[in-house]
């Protein structure tokens, strides 16, 4: 009896003591990246783009924008056994047309910029991702829009209409701004 006891208390404690799963690395951008909604080469877009790793799958789902990977996360249909999500550090981008192929960051860690003037590579409203808080906030001193973490974008801004949380939507850029 007590070495049954002893046998079970072990797989107890080793059960308990299992590590968490490692999350997994982002991906550099390549030129074989394509988009996983508009089927096109995420190279052709300007703006900051996202990639989600599945736990299962050791392939990214690649975003032509930001806001396509939020979307993913919302949508009821999509796989939710998410291992990483990451998206561009705008900060540190070369500039918009050249949002970088290596410089990710953990989305739900990031700052955002939404309801700015600056449109996403499709031409819709995006979430513009920072690594730093006064990265985002210089950006939308410059360009309009509200500084949000990832729990806070609201869900019709990247599913809807692209308005942001107080209904006002993103003004339009001009060319060459």
């Amino acid at each position: 009896m007590k070495r049954m006891l002893a046998t079970l208390v072990l797989v107890l404690v080793a059960g308990c003591s299992e590590q968490p799963a490692e999350v997994p690395q982002p991906f550099a951008l390549t030129e074989e990246a394509i988009g996983r909604y508009c089927g096109m080469n995420v190279l052709e877009h300007e703006g900051p783009k996202g990639q989600i790793i599945l736990s299962q799958i050791p392939e990214p789902i690649w975003f032509s924008s930001a806001r396509d990977a939020v979307a993913f996360t919302l949508l009821p249909d999509e796989p939710k056994a998410i291992a990483a999500i990451y998206v561009s550090d705008m900060g540190t981008a070369a500039s918009w047309a050249q949002p970088g192929a290596e410089n990710w960051i953990d989305a739900r860690t990031a700052f955002y910029v939404i309801g700015s003037a600056q449109r996403g590579g499709m031409g819709v409203a995006e979430t513009i991702p920072f690594s730093r808080e006064t990265d985002a906030r210089d950006f939308a001193g410059k360009h309009g829009g509200e500084v949000v973490g990832f729990s806070d974008i609201p869900p019709g801004y990247v599913l809807g209409d692209g308005q942001t949380a107080d209904g006002a939507a993103p003004q339009r850029q001009e060319e060459g701004q």
